[in-house]
């Protein structure tokens, strides 16, 4: 499985080095980002957390597009007939894209000093981890949409529907404790939530969850969605897509 999984990882990594197009975009997009989002707000540090992570959500689910040409390419029906064992498969699609986009929302910690914070040698320690594991998350989120997406433009439709609301109610745009109750209540339904508000525990600004609680969904919603990618690409059915 781990002989799989590192094959198909860095096959990721020099199937993106090669596309010259996609390397500039990739760190061009976080400086875009920054820019126009830091001249909205006059209080930056307060939706600095929140920024960098719905970035790296972006990122993490529409890196899987490569997944829908590789299936038009022939290469996925190649790889599925081989003895690797599907979870190689999952788990070398999903680390490949996930490292890349992990790698993508570093460029915005280089920002915190413009942003006024200072969270510190453990603090920046805490912020990689959380955002590698919200690259793992999403990537899983956008490797389960491409899977069952006949096209890429199929693909950004029914992405663009779910990550939308995920973005309005994660808590980036308004305070958790500042919403209306039932607003509140579909925001704890919300992986993108905790996220926020775990970054902004590890940058040492307001958080609306405790580290525990936050970080229990968060490995809890990845587990349970690499568990359904296992048994999406181990049906037969799909297998033969």
């Amino acid at each position: 499985m781990i002989l799989t999984a590192a094959v198909l990882a860095r096959r990721e990594l020099i199937k993106f080095w090669r596309e010259k197009a996609r390397v500039a975009g990739f760190a061009a997009a976080p400086l875009l980002f920054w820019f126009v989002v830091s001249a909205g707000f006059n209080d930056f540090a307060r939706f600095y957390g929140g920024s960098i992570a719905l970035a790296l959500m972006f990122s993490a689910v529409f890196s899987n597009m490569t997944l829908i040409d590789d299936r038009k390419d022939g290469f996925l029906a190649g790889v599925l007939v081989t003895p690797a064992p599907r979870s190689g498969i999952v788990l070398g699609k999903v680390l490949g894209a996930a490292f890349l986009a992990w790698l993508q929302s570093l460029i915005f910690l280089f920002f915190l000093p413009l942003a006024g914070l200072k969270p510190g040698f453990f603090g920046v320690l805490g912020c990689l981890g959380v955002l590698a594991l919200i690259a793992i998350l999403f990537t899983l989120v956008g490797f389960l949409c491409a899977w069952q997406m006949p096209s890429t433009q199929a693909f950004h439709g029914v992405v663009n529907m779910l990550l939308m609301p995920m973005r309005m109610l994660s808590g980036s745009l308004f305070r958790f404790e500042g919403a209306h109750p039932w607003m509140q209540m579909a925001m704890r339904l919300n992986p993108m939530t905790y996220a926020i508000s775990l970054l902004n525990q590890c940058l040492g600004s307001e958080a609306s969850f405790g580290v525990t609680l936050s970080l229990t969904l968060l490995a809890g919603w990845t587990i349970a969605l690499f568990a359904l990618a296992l048994a999406w690409v181990g049906r037969s059915d799909y297998a033969t897509a």
